[in-house]
């Protein structure tokens, strides 16, 4: 079982950035895929981007591409995403997750973290 904290939301500025951790626990970090995924209010929760087990693939919605960027460190146990020009359709709840697999395919998510909040203003 992996334990997932989310931190680093907020509330900022379009065009502005921010930038989310995740600190996993439990279960070898290493060893699996890792991802993002955001719920906006009254809307499906959907994947933001994804990172195999040693940080070589990653994965993006189209969304997010060239805006956001995917990374961990796997000696601290780490899983990270640097947003930058956000923009007010962002907003929502982001959650870290870890994957059964060693690639971040969508539906191999099963462990989630409590969510933090990023909020875009205009």
């Amino acid at each position: 079982q992996v334990q997932l904290v989310e931190s680093g939301g907020g509330l900022v500025q379009a065009g502005g950035s921010l930038r989310l951790s995740c600190a996993a626990s439990g279960r070898t970090f290493s060893s699996y895929a890792m991802g993002w995924f955001r719920q906006a209010l009254g809307k499906e929760r959907e994947f933001v981007a994804g990172i195999g087990w040693s940080g070589g693939n990653t994965y993006y919605a189209d969304s997010v591409k060239g805006r956001f960027t995917i990374s961990r460190d796997n000696a601290k146990n780490t899983l990270y995403l640097q947003m930058n020009s956000l923009k007010p359709e962002d907003t929502a709840v982001y959650y870290c997750a870890a994957s059964t697999n060693r690639l971040p395919f969508k539906s191999s998510f099963n462990s989630w973290g409590q969510g933090t909040q990023v909020t875009v203003s205009s």
